[in-house]
């Protein structure tokens, strides 16, 4: 950083220790620059309240709070859904959709301070610096990116405290150990204690925040119903909502039931595994729901072609690669095959558990004179004859040539 001037410095700023810390080292470590902190809010609740005392009391000259609860859904969760995006096999992308989302309004407020830094308190072992870092860099390359965890002697959560304990900076923490935790509207993520050792069971009834434990489930089912306009949820239970209300009503009843508690050993963007313990209610039903009504109204070429985009797509936002060429272009591919993907889907909830009561749309592909074991005008038994010689007729050739050569 030039020492010839004062420079700024936009850090992406929670309040809680790390980033409490970072103030402190920048200002020792980069001759004292103007540190702007933004915490932009992607649903993550009560935990932005008291943060702009906690920034200014740490050393900095402001703090942006903004509010991106609704282009979070709308223009991240929502694209993700109608793509079936899901990160091996379990993981909906809670984290993941958020960073790109926060990466663009950092660098937003960046150009409006004349700030030529960006600061992040990811570690060198997650993937959120590389979300960050490659959000920023396709937004504006000229930025550079200050990571503290790569460049600072402190190594543990302890030496953090001390540090502010020293710089006379009031420990947003107690020295007791606890979770580390992302959330937003979306889902809440646990990672550490117990959960770093594969054996042991998570302990769910101090873990889970969103979610019911099965035990503490109702031990009645509850019915909800998703109306989806070209693979958007429009709205529940018959009534017509936001996307917002929509997620917020589903996290609520999901919740309530036991859904959406994920357990993953997951590949992580920087090559080793870990261990993270996901609450996703609300999005688990919408995904269900959206992926009944798309087995309905999608021909088979298309429901599975669109299968085989949803993992890259779900790689590329798991990578940090939202900004990027081959996702809009998924993207796209993904809008089309939504235009008919409009009903109604019912589901049954209870204890964890999601059954199918009833699909219905208007551009259903499912035509019961065809399915129907009673012949019809459509089908007529007798074609598959014909049509099991020629497409057995590769194996019939292969079995030929087999017979010929046993001998040999």
């Amino acid at each position: 950083m030039e020492n010839q001037k004062k420079e700024k410095v936009i850090l992406a700023y929670s309040g809680g220790l790390d980033t409490t810390t970072i103030i402190p080292w920048l200002k020792e470590k980069y001759n004292n620059p103007e540190v702007i902190c933004a915490c932009i809010d992607v649903g993550q609740g009560k935990e932005t309240e008291g943060l702009e005392e906690r920034a200014l009391e740490s050393g900095a000259s402001k703090l942006y709070i903004v509010d991106v609860v609704d282009e979070f859904v709308e223009d991240y969760v929502y694209p993700a859904l109608k793509a079936g995006a899901i990160y091996e096999k379990k993981y909906l992308l809670g984290t993941s959709l958020a960073r790109p989302l926060i990466a663009k309004k950092l660098v937003e407020i960046a150009h409006k301070e004349g700030a030529k830094y960006i600061c992040h308190g990811a570690t060198g072992k997650g993937n959120d610096q590389v979300r960050f870092e490659l959000g920023i860099g396709a937004l504006d390359p000229s930025i550079q990116i200050i990571a503290p965890w790569r460049e600072w002697d402190l190594q543990s959560r302890e030496d953090c405290m001390e540090y502010c304990i020293i710089h006379d900076i009031k420990v947003p923490m107690s020295h007791e150990q606890s979770y580390s935790r992302d959330r937003n509207l979306l889902h809440i993520s646990h990672e550490g204690l117990e959960l770093e050792d594969p054996t042991q069971k998570p302990n769910y009834e101090n873990l889970l925040k969103l979610t019911n434990t099965l035990e503490n489930a109702p031990d009645e089912p509850e019915i909800i119903e998703i109306d989806f306009e070209k693979g958007v949820p429009v709205a529940v239970n018959g009534q017509k909502m936001s996307p917002k209300e929509i997620l917020s009503f589903c996290n609520e009843i999901g919740g309530k039931h036991g859904i959406g508690i994920v357990d993953l050993i997951e590949n992580r963007v920087v090559g080793m595994k870990s261990r993270g313990i996901y609450e996703t209610p609300g999005g688990t039903i919408l995904w269900k729901a959206h992926d009944e009504l798309e087995h309905m109204c999608l021909d088979r070429e298309t429901f599975a072609f669109k299968n085989q985009s949803s993992v890259k797509f779900a790689e590329l936002v798991y990578n940090g690669m939202w900004f990027t060429p081959l996702r809009e272009a998924l993207s796209a591919f993904v809008d089309e095959t939504q235009k008919t993907v409009t009903g109604k889907v019912k589901l049954q909830l209870y204890k964890g558990n999601m059954t199918v009561m009833y699909i219905d749309s208007p551009y259903s592909l499912y035509n019961s004179e065809i399915a129907s074991f009673t012949t019809g005008d459509l089908y007529d038994h007798h074609d598959a004859e014909g049509f099991i010689k020629l497409f057995g007729l590769p194996l019939k050739v292969r079995g030929l040539m087999k017979m010929e050569h046993e001998n040999e």
